[in-house]
């Protein structure tokens, strides 16, 4: 990557700009390393938007890291719920016990703090600087991109070589008075000036005058990235199962693998037809009294995507499911964001097991 010199003139104008742009978060105002910790974990693949509200309601259940590594998982789970990455928050907790047991705390340097699960580079070095003003960089998507628009780089970022240049660069220059402020500034330039896609908001940049992207107009083109692989699809029927006390069917996903070991909505590989809905209920010792279709819906995870159809149905008999009643649904069992087109059915079945008595 050319022309990384330039990033020695970038901190004072960023800083700056952040002084009087930053965004007003609630994990900027108290940079405890535990708070700080769990804002970047639930940061990960999610919008701002989305995560303040759960971020308050994690830290009101769990407000230190003593709490987090003493709560029951389906507690973890359920205020989890609707996040995603659900691998997140059993990390967090195992970090939590981690933490404890090996340092009596939150460490604050990079190599300790990277030691931990579900904790990498780029966490590591926004804690370490965020919360222990340790002068290390934390490279991310938005840092590289403005980066790359920066010093009209046209190198694949998401090489690991790149971004270890792109590190080491950062370290040379970030202020020592100010380490955690000068990161959150370039993500904050990333995530609202510099943005994604193809839609640099350039006219308002405080790095406008450096940008040899925009001086030479191929900031909208950058940053490059390798071509990903593509999604595999993936055709599913999903079955809301509800018994005559209006419970809704779940069951455990296998311990390893996408979603592990949550809980889920009884699942069937393909679109099935009724003929094959009623060979599934006989094969797990029940019977399906009334059948409903419920539509379509998709879920995108990283390499797959889930195309769905639903079926809303009254049975009789237990199977091989665990029974949850509505308000268990809604206080206990955390159910994945891959099924939300479908939770309004499993609410609503007790209505629809004691109304619909029609045979089929």
């Amino acid at each position: 990557m050319e022309n990384l010199e330039l990033l020695a003139r970038v901190p004072a104008p960023l800083l700056a700009w952040y002084d009087k742009e930053a965004r007003d978060l609630p994990w900027r105002q108290n940079t405890d390393p535990y708070r700080v910790w769990v804002s970047e974990i639930m940061l990960q693949q999610t919008r701002v938007e989305a995560v303040i509200p759960y971020y308050e309601r994690f830290l009101s259940a769990f407000p230190d890291l003593k709490a987090l590594a003493e709560a029951p998982e389906e507690q973890l789970l359920k205020l989890w719920e609707g996040l995603g990455y659900y691998s997140r928050a059993r990390n967090l907790q195992k970090a939590a016990r981690e933490a404890l047991s090996r340092f009596g705390g939150l460490p604050g340097e990079v190599q300790e703090l990277s030691s931990l699960p579900g904790i990498g580079a780029y966490t590591a070095g926004a804690i370490a600087s965020i919360a222990f003003s340790r002068p290390v960089p934390a490279v991310d998507g938005n840092v590289l991109r403005v980066v790359a628009r920066l010093t009209d780089s046209h190198d694949d970022v998401l090489a690991p070589a790149v971004k270890r240049e792109v590190e080491k660069a950062v370290t040379a220059v970030i202020p020592h008075d100010r380490p955690g402020d000068f990161n959150q500034a370039v993500m904050d330039l990333g995530a609202t000036v510099c943005l994604p896609n193809g839609a640099p908001r350039c006219e308002v940049c405080p790095l406008a005058k450096l940008c040899l992207g925009l001086a030479r107009s191929t900031a909208p083109e950058l940053p490059v990235k390798a071509k990903k692989k593509e999604r595999r699809i993936e055709e599913k029927t999903v079955l809301v199962l509800i018994d005559s006390e209006g419970r809704a069917a779940l069951e455990r996903r296998p311990a390893r693998g996408l979603l592990a070991g949550l809980w889920q909505l009884p699942l069937l590989s393909g679109h099935a037809a009724e003929k094959e809905l009623h060979q599934a209920l006989e094969g797990w010792g029940m019977q399906a009294q009334s059948l409903r279709p419920l539509g379509n819906a998709a879920h995108i995870f990283s390499h797959v995507e889930w195309r769905m159809t639903g079926w809303l149905v009254r049975v009789r008999g237990e199977g091989p499911f665990t029974w949850a009643a509505p308000e268990e649904l809604e206080e206990r069992y955390a159910l994945p964001s891959a099924f939300r087109a479908y939770r309004p059915a499993c609410l609503e079945g007790g209505a629809f097991a004691a109304a619909d008595t029609s045979p089929h």
